[in-house]
């Protein structure tokens, strides 16, 4: 069984190393608040994935697939509330340096947004179509969920704490609004998932 999920194994650490909203989100998190701040988000975005993954190997993207006025629905709901959360991003200021100072996602806010997270989306119903070796659908549901999962806290762990580690050589307020600035501009680019 392990050799018959490597292919999955690959196929999922490509779609979830490379940038998309949890990635910028937790980048962006890693630098303004810290990695210790950052940890409920972090351990947040592995188990969301997992049941995203888990529920589309249940039949969640058949649904999804036979419903045209609840999929358009589902894109649309996604598409606002990631333009939204750039814009947030993009405004967030240094917390040492604004009365407002935010704060990070928590551990069921995470969870939450992989429901309109569209690169996970998409890597969840190509690895479920595309990888089955032929279990029952609740064990495929749960090998989905181990690989989904386990890849994707490495892969949080990695981004938050490049975040905190670039946090050291944003000390100045332009540098500082620059890469805010970029980091809500690589998460808006990301709706372009949810159409294509």
């Amino acid at each position: 069984m392990i050799a018959e999920t490597l292919p999955l194994f690959l196929f999922v650490l490509a779609g979830l190393f490379s940038p998309g909203p949890n990635v910028v989100m937790l980048t962006a998190s890693g630098a303004r608040f810290g990695f210790r701040a950052t940890v409920p988000h972090l351990l947040g975005v592995p188990f969301g994935t997992g049941m995203l993954a888990a529920g589309s190997a249940l039949g969640l993207s058949t649904l999804l697939l036979t419903l045209p006025a609840l999929k358009l629905l589902f894109q649309i709901g996604a598409a606002l509330w990631i333009l939204w959360l750039a814009w947030q991003t993009a405004l967030a200021g240094r917390t040492e340096r604004t009365q407002d100072r935010g704060c990070p996602f928590t551990f069921r806010q995470a969870i939450l947004f992989q429901a309109v997270n569209p690169k996970v989306w998409a890597i969840a119903l190509a690895a479920s179509a595309g990888f089955g070796i032929g279990l029952a659908p609740h064990q495929e549901a749960l090998r989905l969920f181990v690989v989904f999962a386990g890849i994707n806290l490495g892969v949080c762990l990695f981004w938050t704490t490049l975040g905190h580690l670039l946090s050291n050589f944003l000390r100045s307020e332009n540098v500082w609004r620059a890469f805010m600035t970029l980091m809500a501009a690589l998460m808006a680019s990301t709706i372009i998932l949810i159409f294509a």
